[in-house]
């Protein structure tokens, strides 16, 4: 998994690149270390981005190891071992914390990594970030290995939205759950009213998406604060803390200077107008639930994570015809949600919300009448 050290433009030095390679793939001579993500409204870890490091070797840049990797055809076995590497790692990771473990889209679907995902299980709280180290070429092909990781609990990352081939068509085929801010977009921000712009732009659309927005390589507290009055949730840097070993905190000084901002009035999000309506697990238990109680409006039907997976109405459960419903994170601001529901079909527009927490688990469901009530109290 790449990292992003200060000579990561350096030419590869000479090198006998396969036994290296090799000894590399066996875990020999590397590690992982993890770099805070922080909560800009309150100053609060609240993830970790694992690296990779090569400190058994001369040569240190991560960048010239996965370059090389996939060069001599050591690309698959590399990454699969930076990943397990990475993963060891992951039960003690702090509570209500999330990990983000980077993958070159193309190794998606090996057998490899469909094994490390296998392994793992679960994978609530854990977020797959998509390289730059090879392009996609077909993103219908991507679509089977995405989903499988979805319903495993996993969430999807782009990396370097605004550069490269991490364009807006990037953005709309993958529906990232989080979009991060390429180091050129946030270099200088606070002095290029074109860089804030476009941030601004970005973090529009990821609102419209339901995504979290992630501005990576915050170097000076001057780009920090710029990027905290333009909203961007997340940030990731050297000014907040420099990738350590498991579990590192921050800056305590930059903490509180987040921490200490003053906020405009909170606006109000999708958790204010959740309506506890009752779950199953099957349409026959849901029948079931329709049958005892005959006012009974909805039924949300769950995974085995606990995850939504449609809305059955009681006219629905008697043909079997199932909707699977949109799902809104719970801190989704109301006009937010508003949009994303009339993005929807003519037939589906004015079904209700389901809301998720951070993990993907059902919380509850959000009638479209009540959001557009309280928009219109809001108005007048």
């Amino acid at each position: 998994m790449p990292g992003s050290p200060a000579d990561a433009g350096a030419q590869p030095v000479p090198a006998d690149w396969d036994a290296m390679l090799a000894a590399a793939c066996r875990g020999e001579g590397v590690s992982t270390v993890f770099q805070p993500i922080v909560d800009t409204r309150r100053g609060a870890v609240v993830g970790y981005e694992a690296l990779t490091r090569f400190t058994g070797f001369t040569e240190g840049n991560p960048e010239t190891w996965f370059r090389a990797a996939r060069a001599h055809g050591r690309a698959e076995d590399l990454e699969v071992l930076a990943l397990r590497t990475a993963l060891r790692s992951r039960p003690t990771l702090p509570a209500n914390c999330f990990l983000t473990v980077n993958v070159s889209p193309d190794l998606l679907s090996t057998e490899s990594v469909r094994e490390v995902w296998r392994d793992e299980g679960d994978l609530s709280g854990l977020i797959v970030e998509l390289t730059e180290q090879a392009r996609i070429e077909s993103y219908l092909a991507l679509e089977p290995d995405l989903d499988r990781l979805r319903a495993a609990g996993g969430l999807i990352a782009v990396d370097d939205a605004g550069a490269g081939y991490a364009g807006l068509r990037h953005l709309l085929a993958i529906r990232p759950s989080l979009i991060k801010l390429d180091r050129a977009l946030v270099e200088d921000v606070d002095r290029d009213e074109a860089k804030r712009a476009l941030i601004e732009m970005i973090g529009t659309f990821a609102g419209r998406v339901d995504a979290w927005l992630l501005a990576e390589g915050v170097e000076r507290v001057d780009e920090l604060d710029a990027l905290a009055e333009l909203g961007v949730p997340l940030v990731q840097g050297y000014v907040l803390a420099r990738p350590a070993p498991a579990w590192a905190g921050i800056d305590q000084d930059v903490a509180l200077r987040l921490a200490g901002r003053s906020t405009p009035a909170r606006k109000r999000v999708v958790r204010d107008f959740l309506e506890p309506v009752p779950t199953a697990t099957s349409v026959v238990e849901a029948a079931a639930a329709f049958t005892a109680d005959p006012r009974l409006r909805s039924v949300v039907l769950l995974d085995e994570f606990h995850r939504p997976t449609a809305v059955l109405d009681a006219d629905a459960s008697q043909l079997g015809v199932l909707s699977p419903g949109m799902r809104v994170n719970l801190d989704t601001p109301l006009t937010e949600a508003l949009n994303r529901a009339m993005t929807r079909d003519a037939g589906t527009r004015f079904e209700p919300l389901l809301a998720t927490d951070n993990a993907g688990r059902y919380t509850g469901l959000v009638r479209l009448e009540r959001l557009v009530q309280a928009l219109c109290e809001d108005s007048g």
